[in-house]
């Protein structure tokens, strides 16, 4: 409990705050899936020996595990910090429920596609000098680095394995680096 003399910010501020910043990236990470589907209307061979692929909610699982379980994390500690700092339940509610909608919106399945110019991934557009295909990939996902990244580097890419297999053979091709 925080105590009535204290020079603590007002815990409903703090939670406002919070919750705006939150609802502002759920926004903008919503606006990024729509736009994928506008950038990538079509799916299969493209012109020019491009490709586009969907992916299924499985894929996604497997290339969001570690997102989902920071999800967790994030809407359960606030339950147990709420009551400590007397911060009204309704901010809990309302964080709760701008992550579950987070939550869905990495479970849907997305599209990729990769063009003689371009990498689409995530509702965004990489130009192939600024990607790297590193020799090691997973089993299940390829991954991409973006150039100049630091820990943020890594762009997985999700499907089945026969879209994963035509995207690499591509993404080789077009990087020069044909094993």
């Amino acid at each position: 409990m925080v105590s009535p003399g204290s020079n603590l910010p007002d815990p409903a501020l703090v939670a406002q705050v919070c919750v705006g910043i939150l609802g502002i990236i759920v926004i903008w990470d919503a606006w990024w899936l729509t736009k994928a589907r506008k950038d990538i209307p079509n799916l299969g061979e493209l012109p020019n020996h491009g490709f586009a692929w969907e992916t299924e909610g499985s894929h996604e699982v497997s290339r969001q595990w570690a997102n989902l379980l920071t999800l967790a994390a994030m809407m359960a500690l606030p339950w147990m910090l709420a009551q400590m700092s007397d911060t009204p339940m309704i901010w809990v509610y309302v964080w709760d429920g701008l992550l579950a909608l987070h939550l869905i919106s990495l479970l849907i399945p997305k599209r990729y596609a990769i063009t003689s110019t371009h990498m689409f991934a995530d509702g965004q557009r990489f130009e192939w000098e600024r990607l790297r295909l590193p020799q090691k990939q997973p089993k299940r996902r390829l991954i991409l680095l973006r150039k100049g990244w630091g820990p943020f580097a890594p762009l997985p890419l999700g499907g089945s394995y026969s879209n994963l297999a035509i995207a690499h053979r591509g993404i080789q091709s077009i990087l020069g680096q044909e094993e």
